[in-house]
């Protein structure tokens, strides 16, 4: 693509959503705007919005460029600024994406981030998929499992949840306290509904708890927590999610249930000062989740 303005001029359409705010943010007339994404739609052939009366929404062609021209737009930034010497600000669209489940102790970081660099604007995005790193989806992606192996990706251990099993008080009292992995006839589960989970966790159940004894599954971890809270049957919690005296403790954490999580940035970006900065601040607030292998 050798017209840069044009897609600029898209990017800027796309974040904002109305051809005004682009014109002002780009010092341009609203007509310029215009003329800009017309000639582009024609160029690539393929309509980048849909018109409304409200503004501009991307299609799913507009959301492509938008991701591709959001990590160009970073890069050229990062090196604006090293050539004007302010290599230290820390400003513009931060993208983290993370499984679903850790808000209760990462979003609290992420507020105080924001707060500490209030020129940032943070999006927080939980989503089954993988966000594409390398299409500039994201900054920082926190995976888990196995250490992701995607070409162009910088990897870095970031912490290892621990799980243990856990029921309410009144299950306890109403069923007894299983012995794991004994005799556990009688005794209800509350398990993942994805039948293919890669979660330590989730194997160990397929693998020791009849099918028919998990009575409640679900892929929600908020839910799942809460259905054991009310003593549907007993299940596996993040030891910083069982802190409450309604829970007792079926069985200690073993290391067999671990998730390790990731840090994973894409290498065009991994260096600049935003996402090094951001890092930097995630690793040193949650150095009380960090076991001593971490």
């Amino acid at each position: 693509m050798d017209n840069w303005d044009e897609i600029r001029t898209a990017f800027q359409v796309a974040r904002l959503g109305t051809v005004s705010g682009a014109a002002d943010v780009l010092g341009v007339h609203h007509a310029t705007v215009i003329r800009h994404i017309d000639a582009l739609e024609g160029r690539l052939g393929v309509k980048l919005f849909q018109r409304h009366a409200r503004g501009y929404t991307a299609t799913e062609a507009g959301q492509d460029l938008l991701r591709v021209a959001q990590a160009t737009d970073d890069q050229f930034s990062q090196l604006s600024g090293r050539i004007r010497g302010r290599g230290n600000d820390v400003s513009g669209e931060l993208v983290v994406t993370t499984i679903g489940g850790i808000a209760e102790f990462l979003v609290p970081v992420l507020s105080q981030f924001q707060k500490d660099y209030p020129d940032v604007i943070l999006r927080y995005l939980t989503s089954a998929r993988l966000f594409r790193l390398e299409y500039g989806e994201a900054h920082v992606a926190i995976r888990a499992g196995s250490p992701p192996s995607q070409p162009d990706n910088v990897v870095q251990p970031f912490l290892r949840l621990q799980f243990g099993i856990y029921g309410s008080r009144d299950y306890v009292e109403k069923y007894g306290m299983p012995t794991i992995p004994g005799d556990m006839e009688g005794h209800r589960f509350v398990g993942a509904d994805d039948a293919a989970s890669r979660a330590p966790f989730s194997r160990w159940m397929r693998e020791h708890i009849p099918e028919r004894q998990i009575v409640f599954r679900s892929g929600d971890d908020l839910a799942t927590r809460q259905a054991i809270l009310n003593g549907v049957g007993v299940g596996f919690l993040r030891t910083f999610d069982s802190d409450t005296d309604d829970l007792v403790q079926v069985h200690a954490p073993l290391p067999e249930w671990d998730s390790r999580l990731w840090l994973v940035t894409h290498m065009d970006l991994h260096r600049t000062n935003k996402v090094q900065t951001f890092l930097k601040y995630l690793k040193d607030n949650t150095r009380y989740l960090r076991s001593d292998e971490d």
